[in-house]
């Protein structure tokens, strides 16, 4: 990522149009934020009545389980049909085709992808797939946004500064993470630092956000309880989470791709029987396990609060770990960032459960290495250290542990670049510029 201006550009230039660039930014703002609030919160009812079912489900015996499979399934084939018969474009993430937008590879997605994501993202999450909610806000926001661009006739360069901004809201609105927002603009999505483009940004987080707290509350996503600064002979520690976090990383990485290959090879089917056979097995989870579908805040919570079995902690990251891959692969909208929260949050707590077993002294809050965690996970498998430090600092107000964070972040990040890994966006547009070529 380069942070070098644009020395070919004149400051006269990169001046001009730009107060009405800034009005217009807080306008997608506010309408990004607005989408990506009225989508988290469908999504946290769509959760309260999955929980509900498989409750009802139980107290049927045998004829509830029935149900509960046809149910899941259904809204997984539903998700998926939508997609393929409306939106091709709406499938999975949809960071990825931002990004090829930004960068000229593709055209911008037709305006009704906006209700294909929100739909299907509601039917595919609310179905328990382990997916994340911020991949249909993040490409909800930058169509938005593109689209307020075209119809107050901005030039093609403020159109993708704003096409961006509204693609920040989106993440922030996800994640009551507004600094986030903007990091992941920046070091992700166009990977340098733009006048106009953080301008715009900064003034759509910031609408976003407002709007987003005016219906959703102020509170973090996460409640943590405050914890001390961490001393310096922690950094080792630190250092080794974020190689254990590198590792796990490039194996995530290489499972969703792996999922992907298999659905390749599978192409003779449709993509609704595909997704309905995923279905079926979201559907068993949940009635064995039901706390474990989902995009997986409640599971995250638990591993922040310290309140999961320590026996557990494998079984539940492996268990996450192969069902994220899987659900990725059902070819229906939602994203990846949810998912890899939950994981690094377990792979830390194992860690500092671990360490506060043998270093008791050193390691006397095991919760905080599963903050820790959280970011460098995040940053082996994305492979952007300051969104996820930020992203995970603002959606716990952990800010005792920024010196942690950096150390495991570093570590996380130097791993996979040693192991030669893509970060997973960059697999995944390669992916999706292939397919589109090949068609």
């Amino acid at each position: 990522m380069s942070f070098e201006p644009d020395t070919a550009t004149h400051p006269d230039q990169e001046r001009s149009g730009l107060p009405a660039l800034a009005l217009m930014s807080l306008l997608v703002g506010a309408a990004a934020g607005s989408i990506a609030s009225g989508f988290r919160l469908t999504l946290r009812q769509a959760d309260h009545l999955r929980d509900a079912f498989v409750a009802w489900a139980h107290d049927e015996k045998g004829l509830g389980f029935l149900l509960l499979l046809l149910v899941l399934a259904a809204g997984t084939t539903a998700a998926a049909w939508l997609v393929r018969r409306f939106s091709p474009q709406a499938t999975g993430s949809g960071i990825p085709h931002v990004e090829a937008v930004l960068r000229g590879e593709l055209p911008q997605a037709p305006f009704r992808l906006i209700a294909v994501k929100y739909v299907g993202g509601i039917l595919a999450i609310g179905s328990g797939l382990a997916l994340g909610r911020e991949g249909p806000t993040v490409q909800m926001g930058a169509i938005i946004a593109h689209l307020l661009g075209k119809l107050f006739r901005r030039n093609r360069e403020d159109c993708m500064a704003l096409l961006a901004a509204g693609a920040g809201a989106g993440l922030a609105t996800a994640f009551n993470a507004p600094i986030a927002g903007v990091a992941f603009v920046l070091e992700e999505l166009v990977r340098r630092f733009d006048t106009r483009i953080a301008i715009a940004t900064l003034g759509a987080s910031v609408s976003a956000i407002g709007v987003a707290r005016l219906i959703l509350g102020h509170d973090p996503d996460f409640s943590v309880d405050p914890l001390p600064y961490a001393g310096l002979a922690t950094v080792y520690l630190h250092l080794a989470l974020g190689i254990a976090a590198g590792f796990m990383g490039v194996a995530y990485n290489r499972a969703i791709l792996g999922a992907l290959a298999v659905t390749d090879r599978l192409r003779r089917w449709p993509v609704e029987s595909r997704a309905a056979m995923i279905g079926v097995s979201v559907g068993v989870l949940a009635w064995w396990v039901p706390d474990l579908v989902g995009g997986g805040d409640l599971i995250t919570q638990n591993a922040l609060s310290g309140t999961e079995v320590f026996a557990l902690l494998p079984f539940v990251f492996a268990l996450r770990f192969g069902f994220g891959a899987v659900s990725y692969a059902a070819g229906t909208p939602g994203g990846l960032f949810a998912p890899m929260l939950v994981l690094g949050a377990q792979l830390g707590l194992l860690f500092g459960t671990f360490g506060n077993h043998w270093f008791p002294g050193l390691v006397p809050h095991p919760a905080a290495f599963a903050v820790v965690g959280m970011a460098a996970f995040f940053t082996a498998v994305v492979r952007a250290p300051l969104t996820g430090i930020i992203l995970v600092t603002e959606m716990t107000a952990s800010f005792t542990l920024l010196l942690p964070m950096l150390a495991a972040c570093f570590a996380a990040m130097a791993v996979p670049i040693l192991l030669g890994n893509a970060p997973i966006y960059d697999s995944l547009r390669d992916r999706m510029l292939q397919g589109s070529f090949q068609r």
